[in-house]
Parts: C-alpha cells; structure tokens; sequence
C-alpha cells in the first residue's frame, strides 16, 4: 500500500471516529434525561408529606428527588428564589398546589406539571400549578436560553484557536483573548437580551458573566498552547466541546443529565448556571459557578507565564551563539 493511499485512510478514519465520538457526546445525554437527585420542596403537614413523598418515589424511584420539608408554602417559595429547590409541592385542603420556576428550567417545569396532571387523575382532582420564577416573557420555554450555549462555547474556542494560530506572542494572544471576550460579551448579551428578550436583569452583569465563559475557555487553551504547542489547542477545544457542553444541563437541569455534576465544573456549564442566577434569581446560586469560571480562566493565565520547551531551547541556542561569538578560541 502506498503512503498516500495509508495517508487517506488514516484520515478518514480518524474523521469518522471524531464524527463518532460528536454524535455519541450530543445525543446520549439527552437520551438519559430523568431526575437524578433532584432538589424539591413539599411543605404541609406530616401525613400529607409523607404521602407526597411516596407518590414521587413511585413515579422517578427512590434516588429521583432529593426532598426537603418546609412548614409553609412561604417557605416553599423562598427556596425556588434561593435556588435551592427546582419545585416544591404544597399540600392543602383543596389539595396539593405544585409550585415551579420556569426560568431555573422549563424541562423540569414540565415535568412537575405533568406530575400534577397525572396526580390529579389518581385522586379525581386538579392540582393548582404555579409558575413562582418565570421564564423570560419572549422566550417562556427557555429555548433560545438553551440555544445562546453553544454559540458562547464556540465563541471561546474560537477565541482562544485563532489567536494561537494568528498571533505569534503568547502576551498578544492574550490582550486579543481580553478584547474579544469583552466585546464578544456585550455583542451576544446584546443579541440575546436586548433583541431577542430571553433574559432578564442587568445587561451589564450577564454581558459580565458571558465575557468570563469566553475567557475561561480561550485562556486555557491559549495557555496549553504555550506549554506544549499546537496540540494544546485541541485537548481544551474538544475537552470543551465533548464533554463540557453535552454535560452542561443548559437546557434542562444539572440534575437531569449523567454527570450533571460534572458539567457544572466546566465553563459551559458554570456560565449557563451562572446567567441564570443574574438573570433571573437576583444573583443567588452564582458564587460557586464565578469561582469555576474564575479558576479555569485564571489557570489558562497561568500557564502563559510557565516557561516551556521552545522557550527553554531558544534560550539555549542563544547563549551558545553568543559564547562562540566572544570566544576567539571556539571559532
């Protein structure tokens, strides 16, 4: 076989395993979409708790929720705004009230209400749902939330690639990383607030949140760069982009995907949680992402200042020269 002939298969063949692996990381989590561990409040008296506890072990299994008990259903409410529960379920004498907070996510809302729906026909009533958090008015399904995901992940690849590819000076890529995710920042916020109306709250605070998620991208990969070259660049894009995405939980729920946890110390993940807490829930729930967003990009600034093998041979070669240069003997 020819070298060529070798140099085409090989190709394709790591193409078509790339292709693979694209498909698999995309499309697996959304087939394993179900609540593991769940945060969920249920307020009321003992026996009715009790009861409401057992029905949704029946319906998502004994792991599916992680309940908490409340007294009241002001308690309930106060724990969607914190963040600390996606729901809660209110037991009264008309019945069970099932409370919801669209904007933390419209897929377990869904579910919540479908929960409610499907109560309802077991005991011949209907439960009054509530939505305590809603979504954006312009976008009450959280779809083009969800979509603005990817488009910020590639913005930082892209970020952090072309300036490794482009510019020759590690300090130059990175002033250009600084500039592109502040003006990248207020572009996309911009677009997706401003035009499109699926966010709320303080431009300047969630154009702030999204510069941070290119950074936390396109400095890592600017600093891999520099540590070990080309092949740095790849590692942290498809680091990023097939494991950090697929397992973000933007468009439904940490909780809700294998790994959730796991997507939530990436940047996708931190940047999604994190613009919906400034957006929606008054900033709560948003240190832990700033410091997952903060860490990766400050260890990407990191790496930049390390010195590295083309730097350390350089150096090298440059002092021999001069050496030879000043010693009459060695020429």
């Amino acid at each position: 076989m020819s070298k060529s002939a070798k140099a085409v298969i090989g190709v394709s063949l790591g193409l078509v395993t790339l292709l693979t692996l694209l498909i698999s990381a995309f499309a697996w989590p959304t087939s394993e979409l179900e609540p593991r561990s769940l945060p969920l409040v249920v307020a009321g008296p003992e026996a009715a708790v009790t009861q409401i506890e057992t029905q949704l072990a029946a319906n998502a299994g004994e792991d599916g929720f992680e309940i908490t008990a409340v007294d009241n259903r002001e308690e309930a409410v106060e724990a969607i705004e914190d963040r600390e529960a996606y729901g809660a379920i209110v037991a009264g004498p008309q019945g069970p009230e099932f409370l919801v907070a669209s904007a933390a996510s419209a897929n377990v809302a869904q579910q919540l209400t479908q929960m409610a729906t499907a109560m309802g026909a077991e005991t011949g009533t209907q439960p009054q749902v509530t939505d305590v958090v809603a979504s954006a008015e312009d976008d009450p399904r959280g779809v083009v939330f969800g979509a603005s995901a990817l488009p910020l992940v590639i913005g930082g690849i892209m970020a952090g690639a072309i300036t490794s590819l482009v510019l020759t000076r590690t300090r130059d890529r990175v002033a250009a990383a600084f500039l592109i995710a502040i003006g990248g920042g207020l572009a996309m916020t911009g677009v997706v607030q401003g035009w499109l109306g699926a966010l709320e709250g303080s431009y300047l605070a969630n154009a702030g949140v999204v510069a941070l998620g290119i950074l936390a991208v396109a400095l890592p990969i600017i600093g891999l760069r520099h540590l070990i070259g080309p092949a740095g660049v790849g590692i942290v894009a498809l680091l990023i982009l097939l494991v950090g995405n697929p397992l973000s939980g933007i468009t439904s729920a940490p909780e809700m995907v294998p790994f959730g946890w796991l997507g939530q110390l990436m940047p996708p993940g931190a940047a999604g949680s994190a613009l919906r807490g400034f957006s929606f829930f008054d900033g709560a729930g948003t240190t832990t992402p700033l410091i997952v967003l903060a860490c990766w990009a400050g260890i990407g600034l990191l790496l930049t200042v390390l010195p590295h093998r083309e730097e350390g041979s350089a150096e090298a070669a440059g002092a021999g020269r001069t050496e030879r240069d000043l010693d009459p003997v060695a020429r």
